[in-house]
Formats: structure tokens, C-alpha cells, sequence
């Protein structure tokens, strides 16, 4: 499954900001006048996602392990251990996404405020030719001196 398929705990909260469902989101953030906070805000979403199925994952083989059906001599306090070590790390790498990613959110400017790229044309400039060029403009001192 792609990253951009797995559901994610900050996916309602993308859409609100940004108005429209994830899925979209990642095509509009290709095109060039993609507002620059949605790739960093969907790259944030995408490390998030992989962290929240890790996180999933070893809750689950936690709960598989410790289920009331299970034998307790397959019980190890070493993959328990191990587990925990993992579930940290998992959480932690979650903590540090969300808030990164709530960071950039409440950071940005509203999308009503966000102006469009401005472009710049190149123009090139030639020079008038010399008959059509204007008159210089005469000195002060030249037209007092023409008036009666």
C-alpha cells in the first residue's frame, strides 16, 4: 500500500486547511503554483503515516503476545522488552511528526491571504533611433533669457 493510501490522524485536518481530500492534495502539490507549505505539510503526512503503522504494528503483535489465550510459557520478557524499545522509538518518531506538521499548519498564511506567484517577463530594451528620439529638455537659465 502506498503512503499516500494509508489513513493518517492528521487527514481531516489536512483537508480543512488546504479544502480538499488527501488524494487531491498529493496531485495539486505537484502542479507549480501548489501553495509551498502543501509538499512539506504532505512529506510531514507521509513520515507520519509510516510512524502511526508502526506504531499499530507493534501494539498489535504486544496484544498478540499478552492475549488471555496464549500459553505463558511462549511468554519472553526479552521480546517484551525488545517491544517496548521498538514502541518507544515508534511513539517518538510519531510525537516529533505531528508536531512538526502542526508546527507548518499553524504557521502558514491562511490560503485567502496567499497571493499568486508573481512572474517576471524578461523584456529587452533597444534603443530608439536617433530621429525619433526626444528633444533634449532645455536649461532653466536658457529660457529666462527668451522671455521679454
Amino acid at each position: 500500500m502506498s503512503v499516500r493510501d494509508q489513513p493518517c490522524t492528521q487527514d481531516g485536518r489536512l483537508q480543512q486547511v488546504f479544502g480538499a481530500p488527501v488524494a487531491e492534495l498529493y496531485e495539486m502539490a505537484a502542479c507549480p503554483d501548489a501553495p509551498v507549505a502543501m509538499p512539506r505539510a504532505l512529506g510531514l503526512r507521509s513520515f507520519l503515516a509510516l510512524a502511526e503503522e508502526q506504531v499499530a504494528r507493534i501494539r498489535d503483535r504486544v496484544h498478540e503476545a499478552m492475549a488471555p489465550e496464549r500459553d505463558m510459557d511462549e511468554l519472553s520478557a526479552d521480546e517484551l522488552r525488545m517491544d517496548t524499545q521498538w514502541l518507544a522509538a515508534a511513539l517518538e518518531a510519531r510525537d516529533g511528526y505531528r508536531a512538526a506538521l502542526d508546527d507548518l499548519l499553524r504557521t502558514m498564511p491562511p490560503l485567502q491571504a496567499r497571493a499568486r506567484p508573481v512572474r517576471f517577463v524578461q523584456r529587452t530594451v533597444t534603443a530608439l533611433p536617433p530621429s525619433s528620439a526626444a528633444p533634449a529638455p532645455a536649461r532653466a537659465g536658457a529660457a529666462r533669457s527668451r522671455r521679454p
